[in-house]
């Protein structure tokens, strides 16, 4: 049996409450907060209610309940739904360089807690830190991943952690959870690159195998026990030999690694925080309004720009391919001098003033950017005056070193809620949120589900 692998599932069982310090609690708080949200606001995109039909069809014991929509599934179904639900608007938290942690743990831990009959708030929160925290060490860099999707890789881990938290399983029984949840790492970036709704499909498809990798293990199912170690392990597959095990488990439940987690201070990609942030100051700082734009030339490092520094175009999914566009995201914040998540609905993309304003702008890869930062941008802006205004950004907004305060959390929160096609009424919300303030004090977090569902 592997060591490091052992280390790993001892943690997710023996963690307690008292051992998890308040600042990542507060950051799992707001994790779940942002999922929340992103969940109502997101109920009615492309594939949601496709996928939850496609579910429901398929049938099976009614174990778990569907967001929004209230509608009972298997309990891994549920979580595949739900998982899907909260990533198709891309406002979900995230890390760099590109796992998005939340949107498959919180679907995956609450359809466990169904399951299991029960949970607490104590528990269901020590699941979920337990969760976060081995997907944030199992994160690569940028050279490892090298096209795969981080969220497919890394995150399946921390939805297999809580899930077998909740159903309580042996030590023995984790470890081979999360054994199996390695032969279930997968997921590419072309996704993105291609505009496709397999970017939350495969959300859900994450949060789907931590639920069922807890089940098959606590039925007796094994996993390769040296998932991390071995031969053919996660430290040689996607760390390419340039992963170390030992800093995997290195200060374990003493160095908090989820303390990396980034929300978004605007809907769109991770990589496209920074520049969408620099384009609004000039707006904000100087009044500059597309019209008074020649040109623009945006620069990026290189694994940014082949995420989001291909030329814009509208393809099946038109969401998608403006989350995933620099120009596009420079284009609206110059047009509309905002960016709000009605800016990328399909009728907003398709906009003949902003596709305009998109053929001025140049997207530009520049290893020089790299020692800077994942999310490094030079932004060069040429007047129609003939003035050149240069800015530059090293970390975007909600990342850490330039966090989110509580009001801009609760503000996005709420912009959500009022963009979402079914929201929860003032009393739901209101109630809601003083719940999740006290997560972990709640004495069964089935409580919450009246507070997600529409009636």
């Amino acid at each position: 049996m592997g060591i490091l692998e052992q280390k790993l599932a001892d943690f997710v069982v023996d963690l307690t409450l008292g051992d998890i310090p308040p600042d990542a609690q507060r950051i799992v708080r707001l994790m779940v907060m942002a999922v929340i949200g992103t969940g109502f606001a997101g109920a009615a995109e492309d594939g949601v209610l496709p996928l939850q039909e496609l579910l429901c069809d398929a049938g099976g014991a009614p174990q778990a309940t569907t967001l929004v929509y209230g509608r009972k599934l298997p309990a891994s179904a549920a979580a595949q739904f739900n998982g899907t639900m909260c990533r198709a608007l891309d406002f979900c938290d995230a890390m760099a360089p590109g796992p998005h942690i939340g949107a498959a743990l919180f679907p995956a831990a609450l359809a466990a807690a169904e399951l299991a009959g029960g949970c607490s708030g104590a528990e269901f929160m020590t699941a979920l830190v337990a969760g976060a925290e081995l997907s944030s060490r199992f994160n690569l860099s940028e050279a490892q991943y090298n096209g795969f999707d981080p969220t497919g890789i890394a995150v399946v881990f921390s939805a297999t952690a809580a899930a077998s938290r909740i159903l309580k399983l042996t030590s023995t029984q984790t470890l081979h959870a999360l054994a199996l949840a390695f032969n279930r790492c997968g997921g590419s970036f072309q996704s993105h690159v291609d505009g496709s709704l397999g970017v939350r499909i495969l959300q859900g498809w994450v949060a789907q195998a931590g639920v069922q990798c807890a089940q098959m293990a606590k039925s007796g199912i094994t996993g390769p026990e040296n998932f991390l170690t071995g031969h053919y392990g996660y430290a040689h597959l996607y760390g390419r030999d340039t992963l170390d095990p030992e800093q995997v488990v290195q200060r374990l439940g003493q160095i908090w690694k989820l303390h990396n987690v980034v929300f978004k201070k605007y809907p769109s990609c991770g990589v496209t925080q920074g520049v969408t942030e620099l384009a609004l100051s000039l707006v904000s700082d100087l009044c500059l309004r597309a019209s008074d734009v020649r040109s623009a030339e945006v620069r990026l490092p290189p694994y940014a720009h082949r995420l989001v520094g291909h030329p814009f175009r509208i393809g099946a999914n038109p969401r998608v391919d403006a989350q995933f566009s620099a120009a596009y995201c420079v284009a609206n914040a110059l047009v509309r001098q905002s960016s709000r998540l009605q800016h990328f609905a399909p009728t907003q993309v398709h906009d003949p003033v902003l596709h305009e304003m998109i053929e001025r702008i140049t997207v530009i890869a520049d290893p020089a950017l790299d020692p800077r930062g994942h999310t490094a941008v030079d932004l060069l802006v040429t007047t129609t005056d003939g003035r050149e205004i240069r800015r530059s950004l090293d970390i975007a907004p909600g990342f850490p070193g330039a966090d989110l305060d509580e009001a801009q959390h609760l503000a996005r929160f709420k912009d959500c809620l009022a963009y979402a096609p079914r929201p929860p009424s003032d009393t739901q919300v209101d109630v809601l949120l003083s719940s999740l303030n006290n997560l972990s004090r709640l004495d069964d977090v089935r409580e919450l589900l009246p507070l997600l569902t529409i009636a």
